[in-house]
């Protein structure tokens, strides 16, 4: 390999165009088979960049650059080969030149445009169509991106440069050649897409934090280019169509974002937004119907690329694009109608394979734009297409926006019917999902796929969602039509969104046969939505008349409901899965109209109670049940509360009922809290039926609540089919609540409340991680971005010393999970000219891989005596022609003298930091809490000055110190889950969940209770908090990276404010504590009763009416009274004892403890006396 190498650098040395090429080439791959080429590589810049080259040899010498890390030494070679190359005469020298910009470090770009700014306006005027390409597809890659705004921020001069820049670039689009051309529409999309998604600056690593003012820069070069757009589109539109056609799709897009940020009112947010005082003025404002004709034109010149072309890509660029411009005011369902067909074309030709989830994912978003026909004939293929998507997000957000079209579609042909138009064939939704396939699917007991599950999850969330306010109505936009819709199909009753939800229970009815290998979370939708169903529309007293008051669409649909509950109870035979049989039992039991049930039929074994009742007994005498099966202690609890309701409201269900629950009480299988709970029901029971006018209606009240989950609640093990339940449950309500719910986009955010938004994040608060006497001072902040798994860290470097420093690195070594981007062990960062007291700003950026604790070690070498001495006098033998030593002589740098290093101490980063608040219901909380399989317990203390009543939670009003050393968990990442503390008077619980970056799902509780501190200084008195903390988590891995160091964890998460205990002490504490208590009572036990004075016995009849308050400070109270009444100085025996009753036992502990100080006291009061 050295043989290799050293014939490359030969090569390189040599003069020979040809030679220095193809070492090139072999040095290139080298580094595409991941050696180390860092020795060819200083060889190129200092044999190729530096001197003169052929432009091929000066490509592929920038190409080995970009494959490789240079030093800081080098790159300022390289800067100085660019810098001379930019006014070389030779046009492709320069655009080789040109290139290399987009790949130097941003801390030295700044300077290199600044002074480069007349050569790069020259490369703009160039005639060489190659230069024009160059400088116009290398300015807008680097223009666009994050970092060169920032640059712009802070040097005004350089602001205006890229603007003009930009300028250029925009009438580059209208340039002669057509690569020239294509490349600028390019660049121009480039910022448009920036502007909207910062992808490019996430590929980058960028990771700042929006400045007001870098907003205001970028949203003034989009309003320019928008505005040049849209005045030049006729001319854009025509060059367009000259190019050749594999070029055409570049356009596309630049054109359509402009006119359509013209159309609907986009450019005058982007205007509000740039702040620019000139921009409002210049710009005339078109009328709408110039708008539109705008628009129209634009359709019109991208139609025919629909029907006529060939290339997949090119179809589905424009089809898309068109979609984009369908919902701007004015827009025509024709425009979306033919891009979707187009787009649908491309599925059925099997071209754009790999663009499926892209191809649903357009249609689906906007199928809202078609008319109702199209919607209708489009609705079970599109089910079809989706059933065949891979990615279970593309998949989920897809069934949501079916789901809610289905809805959308149903309503608003409904609500036309009622305003006197002719109804549409097949627009409800038991047709819409009529296709065979999915019949089929929803009728069959078992299926391998999840897809059924997932539709009538997705079906029922709608549902719920519907029942809910519709989010506010925005003037234009894709949402505006949808909420449209959906406005004018419920508009007029508040119970109208029930008409679709009827529909979709009775399509989804199939589902309570599944057997989905022990999943229930869509048969427990399914079964709530039903519960809710019936109760809104009072199902158990019957169909309303019309002489009650009852409309005809009532009517029919509590007949409906009516029918369904029948054919639900003798579906009750065929439950295939056991948890689910006492579900459906308290879904129907709750709810069936009893008196309706014909009174002849009683002793058919058809009759709907006889079935109910049936299988009630086969729920309480269920034997062979495993207990991952079935929830045995959870179904009997449901059954039994189910008979208490069924007997309560009908004679004969009691009659039945009864029968029922005595055999269960006597047999063997019923625990002792069964048996004592049947004998209360049965008493219920047959009180009522003796009764009948004096009945208590709460007994047999029906709530409408549905009081089941998947989460399995007594199960502590892991289980496969409860954890797939959790993953689609949260798959399901991200989909739906992106869609009905979004959050709104920064952009919007920014205009609403303005610059305090959340967008524009304070910087946190810097770590100094050197000592107060180092030489140079370094603090550092970091950043974390949770989407892109990625953190900053931003260092603040001040050289205290008089010097001026020449040079600075700065090293960054990594632990835990981090890794840098290109796979570096170490990042370093080099300063140069460090002026005394000025500081200099620096940053890296790492990857975290997992949840771990990690650190960044930070080192800083500093050279004082850098420059100082050259090394050019280097004196040898040999002569001096020797061409060896002439170009060791030529390449030898000033001397750098010897570094100090300066290790700083490790800026560890916060295991919280890898945490996100996971918003979950206390309800969910609870219930999930059981079955994470994690466990990881320990105790933390803090102290709290000042006790008594004052100091507990108790306290109504004004700030109690009680939570003092946990106030800093309310800016960490975590969702509390309870909005309030559970407290008592002396001790609280509180609960939070977080997720971390990767998805494992962690729970907290921390019981806290105090107790007041034993040895009290002079001062104030304190009170020791001891917190419990009990973390459960999805995940081992997560509870062992927090045990690993308990203390820093708890400094994580409270700043410091909470010490660890280890666990020893804890007991050692508390078993100290009940030795004190058993030698106290041996000792009152050992102590003779005395003769009693009277006001002895007042004080001790005050402490038994006192003795139910357990609290300290009530102790402290009791002495200080016994203390004041005892000036004689006579000892008094503690003759309470000797009257204990049996209620009293449970008080005895805190009697003997305050009886106990009370003797002490008294005895070291007669020696003091004495």
């Amino acid at each position: 390999m050295d043989i290799l190498f050293a014939q490359i650098q030969a090569d390189l040395r040599s003069n020979d165009a040809l030679r220095q090429t193809g070492a090139l080439l072999q040095a290139l791959q080298q580094s595409a088979a991941g050696r180390d080429i860092s020795i060819i590589a200083k060889s190129a810049v200092e044999e190729i960049v530096a001197s003169p080259a052929s432009a091929v040899s000066k490509k592929l010498a920038f190409d080995l650059i970009r494959s490789t890390r240079l030093t800081s030494d080098l790159w300022d070679t390289v800067i100085t080969g660019v810098r001379s190359d930019l006014d070389f005469p030779d046009p492709d020298v320069t655009a080789a030149a040109i290139s290399i910009l987009s790949a130097l470090p941003s801390h030295r770009l700044s300077k290199l445009l600044t002074d480069s700014t007349k050569e790069i306006n020259t490369c703009f005027d160039s005639s060489s169509d190659n230069l024009r390409f160059s400088i116009t597809e290398t300015l807008g890659c680097i223009l666009a991106r994050d970092d060169v705004v920032t640059l712009c921020e802070n040097s005004v001069s350089l602001l205006d440069r890229v603007s003009t820049w930009w300028t250029r670039i925009g009438l580059n689009m209208l340039d002669r050649s057509d690569n020239v051309s294509k490349v600028a529409f390019e660049s121009v999309g480039r910022l448009f897409q920036e502007f909207d998604s910062k992808r490019m600056s996430r590929l980058a690593g960028d990771k700042l934090v929006d400045s007001e003012n870098s907003l205001a820069i970028r949203s003034n070069w989009v309003s320019s280019m928008v505005d040049f757009v849209w005045k030049k589109r006729n001319a854009l539109m025509a060059r367009s169509l000259v190019l050749p056609v594999e070029s055409f799709r570049a356009t596309v897009f630049p054109i359509v974002y402009a006119v359509k940020a013209v159309a609907s009112d986009a450019v005058e947010v982007i205007r509000k937004l740039s702040k620019s005082s000139s921009s409002s003025t210049s710009s005339v404002l078109d009328s709408n119907a110039e708008r539109f004709v705008g628009v129209s034109d634009v359709v019109s010149h991208l139609a025919p690329f629909l029907a006529s072309s060939l290339d997949p890509a090119l179809i589905y660029e424009v089809g898309i694009n068109m979609l984009y411009l369908a919902d701007v005011p004015g827009g025509k369902t024709e425009w979306a109608s033919l891009s979707i067909i187009a787009i649908l074309t491309l599925w059925d030709r099997q071209e754009f394979s790999s663009a499926r989830e892209s191809i649903v994912r357009a249609v689906v978003t906007n199928l809202h734009l078609l008319d109702l026909h199209m919607q209708v004939s489009l609705f079970r293929r599109l089910l079809l297409m989706v059933r065949n998507l891979r990615a279970e997000s593309d998949r989920m957000h897809a069934l949501a926006c079916i789901c809610r079209t289905a809805l959308c579609v149903d309503l608003f042909a409904k609500e036309s019917v009622r305003r006197g138009q002719k109804p549409l064939a097949g627009t409800d939704i038991a047709s819409l999902f009529e296709d065979a396939r999915i019949r089929d699917d929803l009728n069959s007991v078992t299926s391998k796929s999840l897809f059924r599950e997932e539709l009538v999850a997705s079906l029922v969330e709608s549902c719920f969602q519907l029942s809910l306010p519709l989010p506010e109505q925005k003037n234009s936009g894709m949402e505006s039509r949808v909420i449209g819709a959906l406005a004018y199909g419920t508009g007029y009753g508040a119970l109208n969104w029930t008409e679709p939800a009827l529909e979709v229970v009775e399509v989804c009815r199939p589902c309570v046969k599944w057997d989905c290998d022990g999943r229930t979370y869509a048969i427990d939708c399914y079964l709530k939505l039903l519960v809710r169903l019936c109760h809104i529309y009072d199902t158990r007293g019957g169909v309303k008349r019309v002489k009650d008051g009852a409309s005809q669409d009532q009517i029919l649909n509590e007949t409906r409901l009516q029918k369904l509950q029948r054919e639900l109870v003798k579906d009750l035979r065929e439950v295939n899965t056991p948890r689910i049989c006492a579900r459906l039992i308290w879904a129907i039991a709750e709810h069936i109209d009893l008196e309706g049930l014909d009174p002849l039929l009683a002793d058919d074994p058809d009759d709907p109670l006889n079935i109910i009742i049936a299988n009630i007994h086969k729920v309480l005498f269920n034997i062979d049940s495993s207990a991952d099966t079935t929830n045995r202690l959870q179904d009997v609890q449901a059954v039994i509360l189910c008979a208490q309701r069924l007997g309560s409201r009908n004679p004969r269900a009691g009659q039945l009922l009864i029968k029922e629950l005595e055999e269960f009480r006597s047999s063997n299988l019923s625990d002792s809290v069964n048996k004592h709970q049947s004998r209360m029901i049965l008493q219920r029971i047959k009180y009522v039926t003796s009764h009948p006018d004096s009945r208590w209606s709460a007994v047999s009240e029906a709530r409408g609540d549905y009081p089941f989950s998947h989460h399995k609640l007594t199960v502590q093990f892991y289980e496969a089919a409860a954890a797939q339940d959790r993953k689609l449950e949260g798959l399901v309500h991200k989909a739906i609540l992106e869609l009905w719910r979004p959050e709104p986009s920064e952009l919007t955010l920014l205009l609403t409340k303005g610059v305090d938004s959340t967008s524009l994040k304070v910087p946190p608060t810097a770590i100094s991680l050197t000592g107060s006497s180092d030489p140079c001072y370094v603090e550092a902040y970091h950043l974390a971005d949770s989407s892109d798994g990625r953190i900053t860290l931003h260092l603040k470097v001040l050289n205290l010393t008089e010097l001026e420093l020449n040079r600075v690195d700065i090293r960054v070594g990594l632990s835990g999970a981090l890794y840098y981007m290109d796979g570096s062990p170490q990042a370093v960062r080099q300063l140069r000219n460090l002026v005394s007291q000025d500081p200099v700003l620096s940053s890296v950026t790492v990857g975290v891989t997992h949840f771990e604790r990690c650190a960044l070690w930070v080192q800083v070498l500093y050279y004082p005596f850098y420059g100082s001495g050259a090394a050019g006098d280097y004196e040898g033998d040999y002569i001096e022609e020797d061409p060896q030593i002439m170009r060791q002589k030529r390449s030898l740098r000033p001397e750098l003298g010897e570094p100090v290093i300066l290790r700083c101490q490790p800026y560890k980063i916060p295991l919280t930091e890898l945490l996100l608040p996971h918003k979950i219901s206390p309800v969910e909380f609870f219930r999930l809490w059981p079955s994470l399989p994690a466990v990881i317990e320990y105790t933390g203390t803090y102290t709290y000055e000042g006790s008594g009543f004052k100091a507990t939670a108790a306290q109504q009003y004004g700030e109690s110190p009680f939570l003092s050393g946990l106030k800093s968990l309310s800016s960490k990442p975590f969702h509390r889950v309870c909005s309030h503390v559970i407290r008592t008077v002396a001790g609280f619980q509180i609960c939070f969940a977080a997720k971390t970056w990767y998805g494992g799902f962690l729970g907290m509780m921390i019981f806290g209770a105090s107790e007041v501190s034993r040895n009290v200084d002079l001062g104030d008195e304190t009170t020791t908090m001891m917190c419990k903390f009990v973390v459960r988590a999805s995940d081992a891995s997560i509870t062992k990276e927090i045990g690993s160091d308990l203390q820093g964890w708890l400094d994580d998460l409270t700043d410091g404010g909470v010490e660890y205990m280890p666990e020893d002490e804890v007991k050692v504490a508390a078993a100290e504590r009940l030795r004190i208590s058993m030698e106290r009572i041996a000792l009152l036990k050992a102590a003779q009763p005395r003769p009693k004075t009277p006001k002895s016995d007042d004080e001790n009849e005050d402490e038994d009416e006192d003795e139910d308050e357990e609290d300290e400070d009530k102790k402290k109270k009791k002495m200080e009274k016994k203390k004041d009444g005892e000036e004689d100085g006579k000892t008094k025996g503690p003759s309470t004892l000797s009257k204990l009753t049996a209620e009293e036992v449970e008080h005895r502990a805190l009697q003997a403890a305050v009886l106990q100080e009370w003797h002490m006291l008294c005895k070291e009061r007669n020696q003091s006396q004495n």
